[in-house]
């Protein structure tokens, strides 16, 4: 395959995965790391970007003959058509439900971007511009064109993108003022294998979220939280290092106050991408997307007693 212009400056693993459709993932990064898939006759890694001409050599691939195991589930198409908040030629946001994850891989057959794309057969170029943690629900924003999504990752990296959350955190809000945590954090890997994230002053990727409160309860706080910077569990982690940790969270969360949570009928963290606000530069174009929380979260917070009012 010749690489046109389209693709310049795109990872080899993220082009294969969109252009090998029904090979497993697992199967995709086997041939790189073998070097059966070459660039220009050379050997690459997956985290090569393309160039506008080079030659891809993929080998002969088997693939499943059998349409339907390469077919999302109908009940997952359906949820996820019945989330789709904005479209247009150039973008989808969709309300992602907690539960879906962003994409396949570890047992998970199929994500958000495998469906939609299964869904989106005329979008070849369909890509997320960000993730969100499988348990996290809200605005998940993609890009149909691959120079939309070069313009988002710009705005990401450079903060020209503003992303709202909502969270339920443990404890009474001291002061009623809001708080900064700017704290840098660092991925590792548990002896299980399971990925995880902590506070590391001395090193780790820069991370700044603000965190204000909307509503104070007897036991838990109702925030709002910007991020500037968009790492890895980085709302969990900041919360957590607050003292302050999300309902619900069964990594970086309290126990005790996770069970008092379940008890209330929470049975997912509570955490809500609530909007997305940004200008195209290209175009100019704003896009202001808002996300509501779902009934299950808004009957949390109904059920909850004593609140201290809006701040």
């Amino acid at each position: 395959m010749t690489i046109e212009s389209g693709h310049d400056g795109q990872r080899i693993d993220n082009f294969l995965l969109a252009t090998l459709k029904g090979v497993p993932k697992s199967h995709i990064y086997r041939l790189l790391r073998k070097g059966q898939i070459r660039v220009n006759k050379g050997r690459i890694k997956p985290v090569y970007r393309l160039k506008s001409g080079d030659i891809v050599r993929i080998p002969p691939l088997d693939r499943p003959d059998d349409d339907v195991a390469r077919r999302p589930p109908q009940a997952l198409c359906q949820r996820l058509l019945q989330a789709v908040l904005y479209e247009d030629p150039e973008l989808l946001v969709l309300n992602k439900p907690a539960g879906i994850a962003v994409h396949g891989g570890s047992g998970i057959p199929f994500g958000a971007i495998e469906t939609l794309r299964f869904l989106r057969p005329d979008c070849p170029d369909l890509a997320l511009a960000h993730r969100l943690d499988r348990m996290t629900s809200g605005c998940l924003l993609l890009a149909k064109q691959r120079t939309v999504l070069l313009q988002l990752h710009e705005l990401l990296r450079h903060g020209g993108m503003s992303k709202h959350y909502d969270a339920l955190l443990m404890g009474r809000w001291q002061g009623g003022a809001a708080k900064t945590v700017d704290v840098n954090l660092q991925k590792y890997r548990q002896l299980s294998g399971e990925r995880m994230v902590q506070v590391d002053e001395e090193g780790g990727q820069a991370a700044r979220s603000l965190f204000s409160p909307r509503q104070v309860f007897t036991d838990c706080t109702w925030v709002d939280v910007r991020i500037d910077t968009g790492r890895m569990h980085q709302i969990r982690v900041h919360a957590a290092h607050l003292g302050h940790p999300v309902a619900g969270d069964e990594k970086y969360g309290d126990a005790q106050f996770n069970r008092g949570m379940r008890k209330r009928g929470l049975k997912r963290m509570f955490l809500h991408a609530r909007s997305v606000d940004f200008i195209l530069p290209d175009s100019g174009r704003r896009v202001l997307i808002e996300a509501p929380l779902d009934e299950e979260l808004l009957r949390i917070l109904a059920s909850l007693t004593d609140p201290e009012g809006c701040l």
